[in-house]
């Protein structure tokens, strides 16, 4: 006997890849309920540059965000971390644009289209059992449905409740964002790098820039704090200070998030259909993160609205997911290894130097691991 439904679709999270999904799913006639933990507008860890890939989709569903004040950004420039700057064009290009401005934008798009979105709402159980879920969250509410998606980002304790294996593991790595003025170029992206870590800056919406840091702690640590690991290890690039002294902050405190995992996760745990950071997360510094969390999301919700998840027997259930999980190794696999191979290359000051001064005296290498952190535009 089938668990009994009041909703057709369940999404936890709504980032962009829930975000996404809700307005797909519910311009196919599905009755959809997005939950989500914190509310809109709100800051996020991002560094907020988003691959030309998605921007015909993005359009397709009625957003522009040129029109959002989005900037234009089509070319890299890389310093080594004695502070020894390369440039590459960037062919695809990108643009700029906050979460702050996007995720309201998308959350307006979604409820537009029919999703109900309920703000903080804090996802604490989920269950699955008689062909459904039931989820539960902080308020005490408990919501049925045959299909959830788990769109809620890096690290959350659902994880711990679905013992999935990264979560075990303290990583050490921190991520801090801030918000910016400061003089620099329009239309490019920085990647500065440091001992452990590096730093990038692009131009966002409203003539702000957004400053963003991963910095991967040694266990025996000697700086520890925000404030330290600037002055002291991120500062040893001269133009990471550079940045720093020149530019006004607009946060009273920066945006910070720990011990998140770059390792491989499952596309379906317990029957749930992961998208997005829950699915796999990319190194920030292919700056692709935001692209395939929207393009996952459009994989899914196809495959869904194809599926009928209105007759989802367990039969259809199981093809569901072993379709789901192969198409999103299809398209993001390689992006991710090849993420993780590039990301060796940086944190260690030496191998940093010369990694750095030898694919830039190969161009077309340096453009073929551009390409290969990168898709292929997507369009409606």
């Amino acid at each position: 006997m089938a668990l009994r439904s009041d909703r057709d679709v369940i999404i936890i999270g709504g980032g962009l890849a829930g975000l996404t999904a809700g307005i797909m799913l519910s311009r196919a006639g599905l009755d959809i309920l997005i939950l989500e933990k914190g509310t809109y507008p709100s800051h996020k860890v991002c560094g907020e540059y988003i691959s030309n890939e998605v921007l015909p989709f993005l359009k397709s569903l009625g957003l522009d965000p040129f029109r959002l004040g989005a900037s234009r950004i089509s070319r890299l420039r890389v310093s080594t971390p004695s502070g020894k700057s390369i440039y590459a064009p960037l062919d695809l290009g990108a643009f700029g644009l906050s979460r702050y401005v996007l995720d309201q934008a998308m959350c307006d798009l979604a409820m537009n289209s029919g999703a109900e979105v309920l703000t903080r709402r804090k996802v604490t159980e989920v269950i699955f059992e008689q062909n459904g879920f039931s989820v539960k969250t902080n308020t005490e509410e408990a919501f049925t449905a045959p299909l959830v998606i788990g769109s809620y980002g890096k690290r959350d304790t659902l994880d711990k409740q679905l013992e999935r294996d990264f979560i075990q593991e303290r990583t050490g790595y921190l991520g801090v964002k801030y918000h910016i003025r400061t003089d620099y170029p329009v239309d490019e992206i920085g990647l500065d790098n440091f001992e452990g870590g590096y730093c990038g800056i692009s131009r966002i919406e409203d003539e702000k820039y957004n400053l963003c840091y991963l910095y991967r702690r040694p266990r025996s640590a000697v700086h520890k704090t925000i404030p330290d690991i600037q002055e002291h290890i991120m500062f040893q690039n001269p133009v990471i200070r550079n940045i720093f002294s020149h530019s006004d902050f607009l946060f009273a405190k920066p945006e910070v998030i720990q011990d998140f995992s770059f390792e491989a996760k499952s596309a379906v745990e317990d029957h749930i259909l992961m998208c997005g950071d829950a699915a796999g997360l990319i190194t920030p510094l292919c700056g692709n993160g935001m692209s395939m969390a929207i393009h996952g999301a459009k994989i899914l919700s196809e495959l869904l609205i194809a599926a009928g998840v209105t007759e989802l027997t367990p039969e259809k259930r199981r093809k569901l997911e072993s379709e789901y999980t192969r198409q999103w190794q299809k398209h993001f696999r390689q992006r991710l290894f090849w993420g993780r191979t590039i990301q060796g290359l940086f944190g260690n000051e030496t191998v940093s130097e010369i990694a750095i001064r030898a694919l830039h005296a190969i161009p077309a290498v340096e453009r073929a691991l551009i390409a290969a952190t990168h898709g292929s535009p997507i369009g409606a």
